[in-house]
């Protein structure tokens, strides 16, 4: 099995991000703020971290085969953080060596229609839609960037994941139309995520991942 780093584990994706890939023999490091307040599986190293620092992020990464970033902030702005977050991303882990970057995208990105995102749909909320923005500055500094670190973007629904419901190992991934799914799990996001690491199937693209 490999060697994984989950940045933002503390969190709902982050959380269960780490118990799938410890259900499956990996060795994880858990990459929070705050170590202190860590409640996810114990079998994994816990470290702290910040995920906007590219000297930071290459110590925890180095000697890890792949990394998960599913770290958010509320209290900065989401351009700010997601910019910081994706340079730093890149920047560390080509230091560290390593290959192969999945994060966890949004679904106000994907397309309500052919060339209009979520996001820029009559009515869509102002605040959620700054959130958005900072989502799509991270993927225009992917898509711009000459780097080793083979990254993808998977976005789960736009909806509120189910953070209680049981994995069913049923989804797909493709394409970036909203889908029309009332409801999607934490548990089925993190085996799509753990997939990709494991076996990588779609390269330096954002895809939608649904039922």
């Amino acid at each position: 099995m490999g060697k994984i780093v989950v940045f933002g584990a503390g969190g709902r994706a982050g959380r269960h991000t780490v118990a799938e890939a410890v259900a499956r023999g990996h060795e994880v490091t858990a990459v929070v703020r705050d170590p202190a307040n860590y409640t996810g599986p114990a079998e994994v190293s816990v470290v702290a971290g910040d995920v906007t620092d590219p000297t930071g992020v290459a110590v925890v990464a180095a000697g890890h085969d792949a990394a998960i970033n599913a770290a958010a902030r509320l209290d900065v702005s989401s351009a700010e953080f997601y910019t910081g977050a994706t340079n730093a991303l890149l920047d560390g882990l080509a230091v560290a060596g390593v290959g192969r970057l999945v994060l966890v995208g949004i679904g106000t990105m994907l397309e309500a229609a052919p060339g209009v995102p979520l996001y820029d749909t009559p009515g869509f909320p102002a605040g959620a839609r700054e959130f958005s923005l900072g989502h799509v500055a991270e993927l225009e500094i992917l898509l711009a960037a000459e780097t080793p670190v083979d990254w993808l973007v998977l976005a789960p629904p736009p909806v509120v994941l189910d953070d209680e419901a049981p994995r069913t190992g049923r989804y797909r991934i493709g394409g970036t139309r909203v889908p029309s799914t009332a409801s999607f799990a934490y548990a089925d996001l993190a085996a799509a995520l753990i997939d990709e690491v494991e076996t990588p199937a779609h390269h330096r693209v954002l895809a939608a991942v649904t039922p």
